[in-house]
Protein backbone atom coordinates (compact mmCIF):
# COMPACT_ATOMS: atom_id res chain seq x y z
CA UNK A 1 0.00 0.00 0.00
CA UNK A 2 3.31 2.49 0.44
CA UNK A 3 2.81 2.70 -3.07
CA UNK A 4 -0.06 5.03 -2.61
CA UNK A 5 1.41 6.29 0.79
CA UNK A 6 1.22 10.34 -0.49
CA UNK A 7 -2.72 9.96 -1.43
CA UNK A 8 -3.76 8.06 1.54
CA UNK A 9 -1.58 10.15 3.89
CA UNK A 10 -3.83 13.13 2.75
CA UNK A 11 -7.26 10.95 3.38
CA UNK A 12 -5.77 10.24 6.44
CA UNK A 13 -5.16 13.33 7.65
CA UNK A 14 -8.90 14.63 6.16
CA UNK A 15 -10.31 11.88 8.36
CA UNK A 16 -11.77 10.88 4.85
CA UNK A 17 -13.10 6.93 5.20
CA UNK A 18 -11.76 4.60 2.43
CA UNK A 19 -11.60 1.20 0.66
CA UNK A 20 -8.03 -0.21 0.35
CA UNK A 21 -7.64 -3.35 -2.05
CA UNK A 22 -4.24 -5.15 -1.40
CA UNK A 23 -2.36 -7.24 -3.82
CA UNK A 24 -1.22 -10.27 -1.24
CA UNK A 25 0.01 -13.15 -3.24
CA UNK A 26 0.82 -13.99 -6.64
CA UNK A 27 1.60 -16.53 -9.09
CA UNK A 28 2.75 -17.09 -12.84
CA UNK A 29 3.37 -13.76 -14.76
CA UNK A 30 0.84 -11.82 -12.56
CA UNK A 31 1.93 -7.66 -13.93
CA UNK A 32 2.40 -6.32 -10.36
CA UNK A 33 4.16 -7.49 -6.98
CA UNK A 34 2.70 -8.40 -3.35
CA UNK A 35 1.88 -5.59 -1.46
CA UNK A 36 0.66 -2.90 -3.80
CA UNK A 37 -2.73 -1.43 -4.01
CA UNK A 38 -5.51 0.35 -4.67
CA UNK A 39 -7.89 2.72 -2.56
CA UNK A 40 -10.98 4.06 -3.44
CA UNK A 41 -12.86 6.86 -1.67
CA UNK A 42 -16.49 7.70 -0.55
CA UNK A 43 -16.29 10.37 -3.88
CA UNK A 44 -15.34 7.73 -6.09
CA UNK A 45 -11.75 8.96 -6.58
CA UNK A 46 -9.36 6.13 -7.08
CA UNK A 47 -5.43 5.65 -6.75
CA UNK A 48 -2.95 3.23 -7.52
CA UNK A 49 -3.35 -0.10 -9.25
CA UNK A 50 -3.15 -4.29 -8.45
CA UNK A 51 -3.06 -5.00 -11.99
CA UNK A 52 -1.77 -3.35 -14.29
CA UNK A 53 -5.39 -2.86 -16.17
CA UNK A 54 -6.62 -6.30 -16.32
CA UNK A 55 -9.05 -6.55 -13.32
CA UNK A 56 -9.05 -2.80 -12.30
CA UNK A 57 -12.85 -2.07 -12.98
CA UNK A 58 -13.67 -5.58 -10.69
CA UNK A 59 -11.22 -4.98 -8.14
CA UNK A 60 -12.61 -0.95 -8.04
CA UNK A 61 -16.42 -2.08 -7.84
CA UNK A 62 -15.65 -4.48 -4.74
CA UNK A 63 -14.17 -1.57 -2.75
CA UNK A 64 -16.82 0.69 -3.58
CA UNK A 65 -19.53 -2.04 -2.15
CA UNK A 66 -17.35 -2.95 1.31
CA UNK A 67 -17.09 0.86 1.55
CA UNK A 68 -20.56 1.57 1.25
CA UNK A 69 -21.72 -1.63 3.55
CA UNK A 70 -19.26 -1.38 5.88
CA UNK A 71 -18.64 -5.29 5.21
CA UNK A 72 -15.96 -6.89 6.69
CA UNK A 73 -12.44 -7.84 4.85
CA UNK A 74 -12.46 -10.17 2.35
CA UNK A 75 -10.32 -11.82 0.04
CA UNK A 76 -10.60 -12.12 -3.99
CA UNK A 77 -8.52 -14.21 -6.70
CA UNK A 78 -8.51 -13.14 -10.32
CA UNK A 79 -6.90 -15.99 -12.73
CA UNK A 80 -6.55 -16.06 -16.15
CA UNK A 81 -8.74 -14.99 -18.77
CA UNK A 82 -8.81 -16.30 -22.08
CA UNK A 83 -9.35 -13.85 -25.08
CA UNK A 84 -13.22 -13.02 -24.43
CA UNK A 85 -12.64 -9.10 -23.91
CA UNK A 86 -15.62 -9.31 -21.35
CA UNK A 87 -13.74 -11.86 -18.69
CA UNK A 88 -12.80 -10.55 -15.94
CA UNK A 89 -9.29 -11.73 -15.25
CA UNK A 90 -5.53 -11.64 -15.92
CA UNK A 91 -4.99 -12.09 -19.62
CA UNK A 92 -1.25 -12.47 -18.88
CA UNK A 93 -1.81 -15.93 -16.96
CA UNK A 94 -1.25 -15.64 -13.54
CA UNK A 95 -3.15 -15.33 -10.36
CA UNK A 96 -3.28 -12.40 -7.79
CA UNK A 97 -5.25 -12.74 -4.53
CA UNK A 98 -6.68 -8.69 -3.49
CA UNK A 99 -7.58 -7.87 0.06
CA UNK A 100 -9.99 -5.57 0.19
CA UNK A 101 -10.90 -3.71 3.62
CA UNK A 102 -12.66 -0.52 4.69
CA UNK A 103 -10.45 1.91 6.59
CA UNK A 104 -11.29 4.15 9.28
CA UNK A 105 -8.64 6.47 9.70
CA UNK A 106 -9.93 8.25 12.71
CA UNK A 107 -9.73 4.99 14.90
CA UNK A 108 -6.14 4.28 13.17
CA UNK A 109 -3.72 6.92 14.17
CA UNK A 110 -0.95 4.21 13.74
CA UNK A 111 -2.03 3.93 10.72
CA UNK A 112 -1.59 7.66 9.85
CA UNK A 113 1.51 7.59 12.07
CA UNK A 114 2.88 5.48 9.46
CA UNK A 115 2.12 7.44 6.57
CA UNK A 116 3.40 10.26 7.64
CA UNK A 117 6.78 8.92 8.33
CA UNK A 118 6.46 7.71 4.42
CA UNK A 119 6.07 10.89 3.40
CA UNK A 120 8.83 12.72 5.70
CA UNK A 121 11.07 10.11 4.01
CA UNK A 122 11.45 8.16 7.33
CA UNK A 123 11.90 4.35 7.47
CA UNK A 124 8.84 2.45 8.41
CA UNK A 125 7.09 -0.83 8.47
CA UNK A 126 3.30 -1.72 8.45
CA UNK A 127 2.10 -5.09 9.34
CA UNK A 128 -1.10 -6.26 7.78
CA UNK A 129 -3.00 -9.72 8.54
CA UNK A 130 -3.57 -10.85 5.25
CA UNK A 131 -4.74 -14.38 6.33
CA UNK A 132 -6.68 -15.96 9.55
CA UNK A 133 -9.61 -15.38 11.61
CA UNK A 134 -12.44 -12.98 10.25
CA UNK A 135 -12.16 -10.86 12.53
CA UNK A 136 -8.29 -9.85 12.88
CA UNK A 137 -8.51 -9.83 8.96
CA UNK A 138 -6.88 -6.34 7.94
CA UNK A 139 -5.20 -5.66 10.99
CA UNK A 140 -2.35 -3.53 10.90
CA UNK A 141 0.95 -2.83 13.19
CA UNK A 142 3.12 0.17 12.21
CA UNK A 143 7.38 -0.54 13.50
CA UNK A 144 9.95 1.49 13.35
CA UNK A 145 13.44 1.23 13.11
CA UNK A 146 14.62 1.17 16.46
CA UNK A 147 13.58 -0.42 19.38
CA UNK A 148 10.34 1.39 20.24
CA UNK A 149 7.19 -0.47 21.08
CA UNK A 150 5.23 -0.79 17.73
CA UNK A 151 1.80 1.13 17.36
CA UNK A 152 -1.37 -0.82 17.13
CA UNK A 153 -2.39 -4.20 17.21
CA UNK A 154 -2.30 -7.90 15.51
CA UNK A 155 -4.74 -8.98 18.49
CA UNK A 156 -2.12 -10.23 20.70
CA UNK A 157 0.87 -8.74 22.64
CA UNK A 158 3.40 -11.91 21.70
CA UNK A 159 1.89 -11.74 17.74
CA UNK A 160 3.31 -8.00 18.33
CA UNK A 161 6.48 -8.94 19.59
CA UNK A 162 7.26 -11.38 17.21
CA UNK A 163 6.27 -9.40 14.23
CA UNK A 164 7.94 -6.59 14.91
CA UNK A 165 11.43 -7.86 15.19
CA UNK A 166 10.83 -9.93 12.15
CA UNK A 167 9.58 -6.74 10.55
CA UNK A 168 12.52 -4.78 11.42
CA UNK A 169 14.77 -7.06 10.05
CA UNK A 170 12.85 -6.91 6.61
CA UNK A 171 13.04 -2.64 6.79
CA UNK A 172 17.06 -2.98 7.51
CA UNK A 173 16.64 -5.17 3.55
CA UNK A 174 14.30 -2.85 2.52
CA UNK A 175 11.99 -5.76 1.29
CA UNK A 176 8.61 -6.47 1.54
CA UNK A 177 7.40 -9.93 3.02
CA UNK A 178 5.09 -12.49 4.08
CA UNK A 179 5.09 -13.61 7.57
CA UNK A 180 3.15 -16.84 9.56
CA UNK A 181 2.66 -15.95 13.18
CA UNK A 182 0.96 -18.69 15.54
CA UNK A 183 -0.20 -21.96 14.84
CA UNK A 184 1.11 -23.41 17.86
CA UNK A 185 -1.29 -26.14 19.08
CA UNK A 186 -0.69 -26.33 22.72
CA UNK A 187 0.06 -22.54 23.39
CA UNK A 188 -1.33 -20.38 20.15
CA UNK A 189 -3.77 -22.78 17.77
CA UNK A 190 -4.71 -19.69 15.54
CA UNK A 191 -2.23 -19.33 12.77
CA UNK A 192 -2.27 -15.95 11.00
CA UNK A 193 -0.48 -15.00 8.32
CA UNK A 194 1.60 -11.00 8.11
CA UNK A 195 2.57 -9.23 5.02
CA UNK A 196 4.97 -6.89 6.12
CA UNK A 197 5.16 -3.41 3.98
CA UNK A 198 8.53 -1.87 4.46
CA UNK A 199 9.84 1.70 3.24
CA UNK A 200 13.06 3.05 3.47
CA UNK A 201 15.19 5.48 2.73
CA UNK A 202 15.68 6.05 -1.32
CA UNK A 203 18.84 4.01 -2.13
CA UNK A 204 21.61 6.09 -3.40
CA UNK A 205 22.97 6.74 -6.68
CA UNK A 206 26.84 7.99 -6.32
CA UNK A 207 27.99 9.75 -9.81
CA UNK A 208 31.18 10.74 -9.98
CA UNK A 209 32.57 13.04 -12.51
CA UNK A 210 30.76 16.27 -13.25
CA UNK A 211 30.26 15.63 -16.86
CA UNK A 212 27.11 15.84 -19.37
CA UNK A 213 26.42 12.29 -18.84
CA UNK A 214 26.11 12.89 -15.14
CA UNK A 215 23.64 15.45 -15.84
CA UNK A 216 21.33 13.11 -18.05
CA UNK A 217 22.27 10.18 -15.36
CA UNK A 218 21.08 12.18 -12.47
CA UNK A 219 17.80 13.07 -14.16
CA UNK A 220 17.05 9.02 -14.83
CA UNK A 221 18.61 8.08 -11.38
CA UNK A 222 15.98 10.70 -9.50
CA UNK A 223 12.86 9.60 -12.08
CA UNK A 224 13.97 6.02 -10.63
CA UNK A 225 13.86 6.69 -7.35
CA UNK A 226 17.50 7.10 -6.03
CA UNK A 227 19.29 10.04 -4.15
CA UNK A 228 21.41 10.96 -6.64
CA UNK A 229 24.61 12.84 -5.29
CA UNK A 230 27.08 14.47 -7.91
CA UNK A 231 31.16 14.86 -7.11
CA UNK A 232 33.70 15.72 -8.66
CA UNK A 233 37.18 17.67 -7.28
CA UNK A 234 36.79 20.67 -9.44
CA UNK A 235 34.30 22.99 -7.87
CA UNK A 236 33.71 25.15 -11.10
CA UNK A 237 31.93 21.66 -12.84
CA UNK A 238 30.12 20.60 -9.40
CA UNK A 239 27.84 22.87 -9.34
CA UNK A 240 23.82 22.87 -8.08
CA UNK A 241 22.98 25.28 -11.24
CA UNK A 242 24.55 22.76 -13.71
CA UNK A 243 22.98 19.64 -11.92
CA UNK A 244 19.46 20.42 -10.94
CA UNK A 245 18.57 17.48 -10.92
CA UNK A 246 20.67 16.15 -8.15
CA UNK A 247 20.13 15.50 -4.56
CA UNK A 248 23.52 16.84 -3.71
CA UNK A 249 25.90 18.05 -5.26
CA UNK A 250 29.46 17.84 -3.90
CA UNK A 251 32.97 19.66 -4.69
CA UNK A 252 35.53 17.28 -3.09
CA UNK A 253 37.74 14.27 -4.00
CA UNK A 254 35.87 11.29 -5.10
CA UNK A 255 37.70 8.66 -3.34
CA UNK A 256 37.39 11.09 -0.03
CA UNK A 257 33.96 11.61 -0.26
CA UNK A 258 33.51 7.93 -0.88
CA UNK A 259 35.09 7.09 2.06
CA UNK A 260 33.58 9.52 4.14
CA UNK A 261 29.70 8.76 3.06
CA UNK A 262 26.90 6.38 3.69
CA UNK A 263 26.33 3.49 1.20
CA UNK A 264 24.34 -0.05 1.73
CA UNK A 265 23.52 -2.97 -0.61
CA UNK A 266 21.41 -1.00 -2.46
CA UNK A 267 24.16 1.36 -3.41
CA UNK A 268 25.24 2.35 -6.80
CA UNK A 269 28.24 3.89 -8.02
CA UNK A 270 28.83 5.49 -11.03
CA UNK A 271 32.51 6.39 -12.29
CA UNK A 272 31.93 8.58 -15.46
CA UNK A 273 35.82 11.11 -14.67
CA UNK A 274 37.15 7.94 -17.04
CA UNK A 275 41.01 9.83 -15.38
CA UNK A 276 43.21 7.93 -14.19
CA UNK A 277 44.17 10.03 -10.99
CA UNK A 278 40.61 9.98 -10.01
CA UNK A 279 39.19 6.71 -11.10
CA UNK A 280 41.64 4.23 -9.50
CA UNK A 281 41.43 5.62 -5.41
CA UNK A 282 37.92 5.73 -6.35
CA UNK A 283 37.33 2.44 -7.36
CA UNK A 284 39.68 0.82 -5.45
CA UNK A 285 37.71 1.59 -2.50
CA UNK A 286 34.58 1.66 -4.24
CA UNK A 287 34.96 -2.37 -5.51
CA UNK A 288 35.98 -2.99 -1.20
CA UNK A 289 32.27 -1.87 -0.21
CA UNK A 290 29.52 -3.87 0.36
CA UNK A 291 27.78 -1.36 -2.51
CA UNK A 292 25.07 -3.07 -5.28
CA UNK A 293 26.60 -1.84 -8.61
CA UNK A 294 29.83 -0.23 -9.47
CA UNK A 295 30.48 0.86 -13.06
CA UNK A 296 33.25 2.85 -14.76
CA UNK A 297 32.84 4.66 -18.03
CA UNK A 298 35.49 4.13 -20.55
CA UNK A 299 36.51 2.59 -23.87
CA UNK A 300 37.53 -0.47 -24.38
CA UNK A 301 41.25 0.55 -24.38
CA UNK A 302 40.49 3.23 -21.49
CA UNK A 303 39.24 -0.34 -19.61
CA UNK A 304 42.15 -2.65 -20.24
CA UNK A 305 44.91 0.03 -19.11
CA UNK A 306 42.47 1.09 -16.09
CA UNK A 307 42.34 -2.99 -15.09
CA UNK A 308 46.03 -3.13 -15.52
CA UNK A 309 46.44 -0.12 -13.22
CA UNK A 310 44.09 -1.91 -10.40
CA UNK A 311 46.10 -4.60 -10.88
CA UNK A 312 49.06 -2.70 -10.19
CA UNK A 313 47.66 -0.97 -7.39
CA UNK A 314 46.93 -4.47 -5.50
CA UNK A 315 43.35 -4.53 -6.12
CA UNK A 316 42.15 -8.46 -5.48
CA UNK A 317 41.21 -10.08 -8.51
CA UNK A 318 37.61 -10.93 -6.91
CA UNK A 319 37.15 -7.46 -5.93
CA UNK A 320 37.85 -6.35 -9.72
CA UNK A 321 35.58 -8.75 -11.05
CA UNK A 322 32.38 -6.90 -9.52
CA UNK A 323 33.61 -3.69 -11.95
CA UNK A 324 30.64 -2.96 -14.66
CA UNK A 325 33.31 -1.58 -17.47
CA UNK A 326 32.82 0.01 -19.73
CA UNK A 327 29.38 1.38 -17.94
CA UNK A 328 26.06 0.57 -19.45
CA UNK A 329 24.18 -2.34 -21.89
CA UNK A 330 24.83 -1.81 -25.50
CA UNK A 331 22.07 -0.07 -26.32
CA UNK A 332 24.17 1.20 -29.17
CA UNK A 333 23.81 4.81 -27.28
CA UNK A 334 25.11 7.97 -28.68
CA UNK A 335 23.86 10.65 -26.85
CA UNK A 336 24.10 11.72 -23.21
CA UNK A 337 20.59 11.00 -22.59
CA UNK A 338 21.04 7.62 -24.50
CA UNK A 339 24.36 7.12 -22.51
CA UNK A 340 22.40 7.52 -19.37
CA UNK A 341 19.44 4.86 -20.12
CA UNK A 342 21.98 2.43 -20.54
CA UNK A 343 23.59 2.91 -17.86
CA UNK A 344 19.92 2.56 -15.89
CA UNK A 345 18.98 -0.30 -17.55
CA UNK A 346 22.41 -2.10 -16.43
CA UNK A 347 21.95 -1.09 -12.66
CA UNK A 348 18.69 -1.99 -12.94
CA UNK A 349 19.30 -5.35 -14.37
CA UNK A 350 22.07 -6.27 -11.71
CA UNK A 351 19.88 -5.20 -9.36
CA UNK A 352 16.95 -7.45 -9.94
CA UNK A 353 19.00 -10.33 -11.98
CA UNK A 354 18.27 -9.68 -14.99
CA UNK A 355 19.91 -11.07 -18.20
CA UNK A 356 19.17 -7.39 -19.98
CA UNK A 357 18.40 -9.84 -23.27
CA UNK A 358 15.41 -8.75 -25.27
CA UNK A 359 12.13 -10.18 -24.40
CA UNK A 360 11.25 -10.92 -27.95
CA UNK A 361 12.85 -14.54 -28.73
CA UNK A 362 13.38 -15.09 -25.26
CA UNK A 363 11.59 -18.20 -22.91
CA UNK A 364 10.11 -18.63 -19.30
CA UNK A 365 8.07 -15.93 -17.11
CA UNK A 366 9.04 -12.17 -18.16
CA UNK A 367 8.81 -11.86 -13.65
CA UNK A 368 10.84 -14.63 -12.42
CA UNK A 369 9.67 -15.60 -8.46
CA UNK A 370 11.90 -13.64 -6.81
Amino acid sequence: MLNIADTLHTWCRAARPFALATVVQVSGSAPLPVGTALAVDADGNAVGSVSGGCVEGAVYELCQQILKSGEPPTRARFGYSDDDAFAVGLTCGGELDVLVQRIDPAGLPHLTSALEEVASGHPVALAQIIDGPEELLGRTLRVTGDDSAPDGTLGREDWDRAVAAQARALLRASRTGRLEVGGEATTCPQRLSVLVHTHASRPRMLIFGAVDFAGALSEIGRFLGYRVTVCDARPVFATIARFPHADDVVADWPHRYLAATDVDARTAVCVLTHDAKFDIPLLRLALSLPVGYVGAMGSRRTHAHRLELLREAGVPREHIARLRSPIGLNLGARTPEETALSIAAEITAHAHQGSGTPLTGSTGPIHPRQ
